[in-house]
């Protein structure tokens, strides 16, 4: 068994016999090694002007040197969920500088090459070094969270009290990533503190049954990657060789929780928390609807019919009030009733999203389903379902409308129309995110236009007008130009083509485009007009795009049959 050393006592000094991970090559790399990483980075953070500093590595070895380097030298990290040029924007005004897997132009630092190897570190800071993460958004745009290194240590600590006897020498292995809460703890501090060897990527299910079968070893994963166990891969290899289970982020179904434990032969163990509260209460599905049990540590109890929690989790002593509706059970346990931020108020009627989502699950037609309600002069409900079976990108609009009004009279038999959705999407998937959440935005996005509302003025065999309204809420506004909504030039042709093909009769085979150009930029709440004509004979399609601004593009494309 490993020797327990506190995080902040982690890099003082190097101990020869202990393994903290396995390098992207398989090799072994011990503690001196790693230390030499963190006194690299030590003294490049102490070199670097400013306090805060934003990390982003692909390496979860890399990122753990990084960071400890960072602490080290007194710095405050910053986490970005991922390193997309929208979120390293984002924290660009926040940080001094950035470090690991980012774009040349953020001139990311550079660990010091020469260090003393026994160079001796002081202990960190608890109370003075913090971490900023990021929520995931799921009910809104996301929010930076200050966690103390204190903070962080005390939850390490529970999480060994709670699990720790069952992993002893087992290998770490994720499908999460480091850069969220969840993450870092299970996939970095906690094996850092207990000397659990920690592995450099996140696995997918493709090569996850061959990293589990090589040793004892500990799955971190989210409900999103248990729903989606292949049942064909081998999981018999395993042959008890995987200790525990662990699944964090979301709710994990039932159905979802019984069917990984038996393809992993390991009951899941779900832990129940958020960014803001840190760990809370776990529960093993060793049997069906279990309780949730508190953490060591974690001190719960019921306001207004929502939990109330206090614990060394949190940045101070006072209770933190949780969204969660609660029920106590039997002893110290309790069970979980769904979100009270989830019941919304729609033409002044209370509804319950949990409440619909449910009975809609229910349904032999439904797979899973998210429930949301969309902004306006009028807020509507929406669902986005995910029907039993898949294959909805094949589906007509008449097929859409069937569901839609199947799943509707569904629930008619509880639900008025004023409490039922208005609006349905069918998708194949939803729209999880790197740490398997599904964010509010995300679902939005599902109901915002793709493509104007064309108002046809003229529709001939070989000429066609039409105006072009641009809604400022199209998605072909979003993120191609970070400072600026204007609508990208490859949207306008895929317009021009999109339309054509309703007007005439063209050629399947795009071949060419032939004197394309870009005048003036087009900006939400313009009108464009676009004027389209075909030469059969040629196969040429020709378009102007024009407003009150002048000739915005225009352009000609060649097509050939199949």
């Amino acid at each position: 068994m490993a020797e327990w050393i506190a995080l902040d006592r982690l890099a003082q000094l190097p101990q020869s016999d202990r393994i903290v991970g396995i390098d992207a090559d398989g090799r072994v790399v011990a503690h001196p090694q790693f230390r030499e990483r963190v006194l690299g980075w030590q003294r490049a953070f102490a070199a670097a002007p400013g306090c805060d500093w934003a990390l982003y590595f692909d390496d979860t070895l890399d990122f753990a040197a990084a960071l400890f380097g960072a602490w080290h030298a007194g710095k405050r990290v910053f986490l970005g969920g991922d390193n997309l040029p929208a979120t390293l924007e984002g924290l660009r005004p926040r940080v001094a500088g950035f470090a690991g897997d980012v774009p040349a132009r953020y001139a990311p630092l550079q660990p010091a090459e020469a260090v003393d190897p026994d160079a001796v570190l002081a202990a960190l800071d608890e109370d003075a070094l913090e971490l900023v993460v990021f929520t995931s958004g799921s009910t809104g745009a996301p929010s930076a969270i200050r966690k103390r290194m204190r903070q962080l240590t005390r939850e390490v600590d529970a999480l060994q009290a709670a699990f720790g006897e069952q992993l002893d020498g087992a290998q770490v292995h994720g499908t999460v990533s480091h850069q969220h809460i969840y993450g870092l703890l299970f996939r970095v501090l906690w094996p850092l503190a207990a000397g659990r060897a920690i592995q450099p990527r996140r696995f997918f299910h493709e090569d996850l049954v061959s990293a589990l079968a090589q040793q004892p070893s500990v799955l971190v994963a989210t409900p999103a990657h248990l729903k989606r166990l292949p049942e064909q891969l081998d999981w018999s290899s395993l042959d008890g060789r995987l200790r525990a289970v662990f699944s964090s982020g979301g709710p994990l179904p039932s159905e979802a929780a019984l069917q990984a434990r038996a393809l992993l032969g390991v009951a899941p163990t779900e832990v129940f928390g958020s960014s803001e509260t840190g760990g809370i209460a776990w529960r093993r599905w060793s049997a069906e609807q279990p309780q949730w049990h508190p953490l060591p540590g974690v001190s719960w109890r019921i306001e207004d019919g929502c939990l109330a929690v206090s614990s060394p989790h949190l940045a101070d002593a006072t209770w933190w009030q949780t969204q969660d509706r609660v029920e106590a059970d039997a002893g110290r346990s309790f069970r979980l009733l769904g979100r009270a931020d989830r019941i919304v108020k729609i033409e002044e009627r209370r509804v319950s999203l949990d409440a619909l989502e449910q009975q809609l699950r229910a349904h032999p037609q439904v797979q899973d389903v998210r429930v949301l309600v969309l902004p306006g002069a009028r807020e509507q409900l929406a669902a986005v379902v995910v029907p039993q079976g898949g294959g909805v990108a094949q589906w007509t609009d008449a097929q859409r409308r069937q569901h839609a009004q199947l799943l509707g009279a569904h629930l008619a038999h509880s639900h008025d129309a004023v409490t039922r959705p208005r609006r349905w999407r069918f998708i194949d998937e939803l729209p999880y995110n790197a740490q398997g959440k599904i964010t509010a935005a995300s679902l939005a996005a599902l109901f915002r236009p793709l493509l104007p509302a064309a108002q046809w003025q003229q529709r001939d065999a070989d000429a066609a007008l039409l105006v072009l309204p641009l809604d400022p809420d199209l998605i072909a506004f979003d993120g191609h130009f970070p400072q600026a909504k204007i609508l990208p030039g490859v949207v306008q042709l895929d317009w021009a083509i999109h339309y054509a093909r309703e007007a005439f009769s063209m050629p399947p085979r795009f071949e060419r485009m032939d004197a394309l150009k870009f005048q003036h930029v087009a900006r939400p709440g313009d009108r464009l007009q676009l004027a389209l004509g075909w030469d059969a004979l040629k196969s040429v399609l020709s378009f102007r795009y024009m407003s009150e601004h002048g000739v915005h593009a225009s352009g000609r494309v060649v097509f050939g049959d199949a």
